[in-house]
């Protein structure tokens, strides 16, 4: 229903606003109806459930009030995805949120390491909010659409979702957050026991840190692909990462899945390695894991790892073979304590990148 006691419905106006929008972005009437009759424009819910406050404020005046510089405001907005130059007011949400960054910088927080915290929310949340978008679309909106549901028949059911779904959200980040966050100040308490033996803190420079660094991916997977197909390609690989997921040690991390590969970092060099091992126990067809471990110092920066040392583990993954472990002589020095593990030395080996040789050891289960 468009009309209600004369007036036009809440969702039919806002359909009619993104209309509109579309029409500044050049689609013609005819491109405009023919989506609306097949439910592509049924979005207007979108308007109740993110409108913004009333009010706009200069950066100038932002900036005098935080006692925030003008560039360094402009540099954050930018991070956040918010363009500036052409516009100087922000919204009343964009001012809250530079008093908000003002106040983090006031507490203490030095700047390097706030403008990477800042960085890290903005490429994690984007990601949030992308995934909630397209699997929103792929099992709300598309089945409403082969359904043929009436546009604004559509509209007010994934009104009505979202509004249910969406206040569900920030309870339950905020409960992972500090979840996360108790995982990860004890291990850094562990870290700092552990550095406190081996190396001390002041000997480190500036946002290094020690760690083990595993790189972990699928042999032949490329070629796995061509011959099975993209949908049993993405099975295995979706089998493989949550299989990764669901035996990792408790202090061990993964940073980031890209394809096929994984990137583990952990504390504990021997743990690490004999998970490895039972890892790839798991896996008896093709594509095949491999692994690859190095300890060392690697540069942290925007929740990720960097370095020559994060270089050298990946070149060891990439050196292994289906199925096989390697590792350099630095972890290989932690395992004298785990019997379930035997070493094969394979000598020095040349890797692309690196001068040296380095010595390398396959790890496998112990017989028996």
């Amino acid at each position: 229903m468009r009309v209600r006691r004369g007036r036009w419905t809440a969702t039919a106006a806002a359909q009619a606003r993104v209309v509109a929008r579309m029409r500044e972005r050049g689609y013609s009437l005819e491109d405009l109806k023919e989506a609306g009759r097949e439910g592509r424009l049924a979005f207007g819910f979108t308007e109740e459930l993110f409108a913004e406050g009333e009010g706009e404020v200069t950066i100038e005046a932002i900036a005098a009030e935080t006692g925030l510089e003008v560039e360094l405001i402009e540099r954050i907005l930018v991070m956040m995805g918010t363009p500036v130059g052409h516009q100087r007011n922000l919204t009343a949400a964009d001012a809250v949120a530079i008093r908000l960054c003002a106040q983090v910088l006031a507490a203490g927080l030095p700047l390097v390491a706030f403008l990477q915290l800042v960085r890290v929310y903005v490429q994690s949340l984007r990601r949030i909010a992308e995934a909630e978008i397209r699997l929103f679309h792929l099992y709300v909106h598309e089945p409403l659409i082969r359904d043929g549901v009436p546009e604004l028949q559509m509209a007010e059911a994934m009104g009505d979702l979202a509004a249910e779904i969406m206040p569900l959200a920030a309870p339950l980040t905020e409960y992972l957050h500090n979840r996360y966050l108790r995982f990860y100040i004890e291990q850094d308490v562990v870290g700092h026991m552990e550095t406190g033996v081996e190396q001390s803190t002041a000997e480190m420079e500036l946002g290094h840190v020690g760690v083990t660094l595993c790189f972990i991916d699928l042999t032949g997977f490329t070629r796995f692909t061509e011959e099975e197909g993209d949908i049993e390609a993405l099975d295995v690989v979706e089998n493989f990462v949550e299989t990764v997921e669901a035996t990792l040690p408790r202090e061990a991390t993964i940073v980031k899945t890209i394809g096929d590969e994984v990137m583990v970092v952990s504390p504990d060099a021997a743990a690490l390695t004999e998970w490895a091992v039972a890892f790839l126990g798991r896996f008896d067809h093709r594509p095949q894991p491999r692994v690859g471990i190095h300890s060392g110092d690697a540069v942290y920066r925007d929740g990720d790892y960097f370095g020559s040392q994060v270089n050298l583990a990946h070149r060891i993954a990439n050196r292994a073979l289906a199925g096989e472990v390697l590792v350099t002589d630095v972890v290989a020095a932690t395992l004298g304590a785990r019997p379930g593990l035997r070493l094969e030395p394979i000598g020095e080996v040349s890797l692309r990148g690196f001068p040296v040789p380095t010595e390398l050891f396959a790890v496998r289960a112990a017989e028996g």
